[in-house]
């Protein structure tokens, strides 16, 4: 391994890498520019807050109720297939949304995106991890993990300049060329594969975790009676499911990948990684605009220096390779919490600020890249559509039960101590992601290695 880490990457995985990323980078853009036009939307479709939130709640749902299957429909139909038509659904979606003529028929076509944009993240990965047969997964992880590093940091800033200045349909109608240019390349770059005809669905294990993932995730953005009944509902049906896929002989998610400690180390520390970056995405743009009374545009582009220290973590990808993911989880950690203690401090500067989201950046991308390595890491090629789509659903549940606790703690701060609060809770879980790090084997495996 430390030898090949030289060489440069085989360039039929990096160019198919590069196809995928483009396809990858419309639904991580869409769900962030969406956020910040809520506003808008509300004035525009003369709809309520409370049937407003459904914009954001009905994606996030089609989205944890898909991620489960799509293990098992790469198996079934074959990776590329999967991709072509989850990124074509995700399109017809998001045309469909820019068409929509009341609040109602926009929440049933962002369903529609949600199921396409579901399924894309974790055939992504099982692409890319196929191909590259277990070699140079720090610097494949560069590119793979970027639109989900980039992609929440640039979405505010293209939707504040989208809202500022046209229609809020064009929100939607942005993803109309990334899409197509990612199907086009799609279609001839990615190599055919052939579907396992016999491989049949656990229907049993998706009635179980597909509306239990669905409840948790339902439970963690509302609030009251509905949190009340639905976390626990939702609980219940991810434990039965989990008693069932231990028994099952081909189950929709193989938890006995969680008996790898590397594995099971990575999805925690990727639970606690999605707390802090969908928590942050959640926090900042509302801390610039209310606490320090900035515009919707110049909010975005504020926060364009986290997009920077992203960008700049992608050395860490070779570093990876040579030491193995545990020291740069470490320190990745260590710096997010860094770049997110001055936004509780009372009346930062601009300057400090600026400075604190590219440290920041920088922690949270070499930390997610390095979780990525250390969960891929010695998988088998049979293995690794479980891997991804295991990691997938403990990012989205990690992202949801941040942004629902740090919206908890604001919504109960008083004053100017609100936003500190926040911030202060989100540096310690941060901390917290550093002490479960601590327990990541040292060095790298092989997937000789591994049970």
């Amino acid at each position: 391994m430390p030898g090949t880490t030289q060489e440069r990457l085989d360039p039929a995985v990096l160019r198919l890498a590069g196809i995928l990323v483009l396809g990858a980078l419309a639904p991580l853009l869409d769900s962030t520019i969406v956020s910040i036009a809520i506003h808008t939307l509300g004035t525009d479709l003369d709809a309520s807050t409370a049937a407003l939130q459904w914009v954001s709640t009905a994606y996030l749902l089609a989205l944890a109720t898909v991620v489960p299957v799509s293990g098992w429909a790469v198996e079934r139909f074959g990776a590329r297939r999967v991709w072509l038509g989850s990124l074509a659904l995700f399109l017809a979606g998001s045309v469909l949304c820019g068409l929509a003529w009341n609040i109602g028929s926009l929440v049933a076509f962002r369903i529609l995106q949600g199921v396409g944009g579901g399924m894309l993240l974790p055939v992504l990965q099982t692409l890319v991890m196929r191909a590259a047969g277990g070699r140079d997964l720090g610097r494949l992880m560069a590119v793979i993990t970027l639109p989900a590093l980039v992609g929440p940091i640039l979405g505010p800033v293209i939707g504040g300049l989208i809202v500022g200045h046209l229609s809020w349909r064009w929100i939607f109608y942005v993803n109309l060329p990334l899409c197509l240019v990612a199907l086009a390349l799609a279609w001839r770059g990615i190599p055919k594969d052939a579907p396992k005809a016999r491989h049949r669905l656990d229907v049993t294990g998706l009635l179980l975790l597909s509306p239990g993932l669905a409840a948790l995730v339902y439970g963690l953005t509302e609030d009251g009676l509905s949190r009340a009944a639905a976390i626990p509902a939702g609980a219940a049906l991810v434990a039965l499911f989990a008693v069932h896929a231990l028994r099952a002989p081909r189950p929709l998610v193989d938890l006995r990948l969680f008996q790898d400690r590397s594995f099971a180390v990575s999805s925690a520390l990727m639970f606690l990684n999605g707390l802090a970056l969908y928590g942050g995405m959640f926090l900042l743009p509302l801390y610039y605009q209310q606490a320090r009374g900035e515009g919707v545009i110049a909010a975005g582009l504020l926060l364009a220096p986290q997009g920077v220290g992203s960008l700049l973590a992608r050395v860490t990808g070779p570093l990876t390779d040579r030491v193995g993911p545990r020291p740069v989880v470490l320190c990745g950690m260590l710096l997010s919490a860094l770049g997110t203690l001055p936004f509780a401090f009372p009346h930062p500067t601009g300057a400090l600020l600026a400075l604190a989201l590219v440290v920041r950046g920088l922690g949270m991308s070499a930390a997610n890249l390095a979780v990525n390595v250390g969960a891929y890491q010695g998988l088998t090629p049979d293995r690794i559509p479980h891997g991804s789509t295991t990691v997938r659903i403990v990012q989205q549940l990690g992202g949801s039960f941040g942004t629902a606790v740090l919206a908890a703690v604001l919504a109960q701060g008083h004053g100017d101590s609100a936003f500190p609060d926040a911030f202060l809770w989100s540096t310690a879980f941060t901390v917290v992601a550093v002490l479960v790090g601590l327990r990541m084997p040292i060095g790298l495996a092989s997937a000789e290695s591994r049970p």
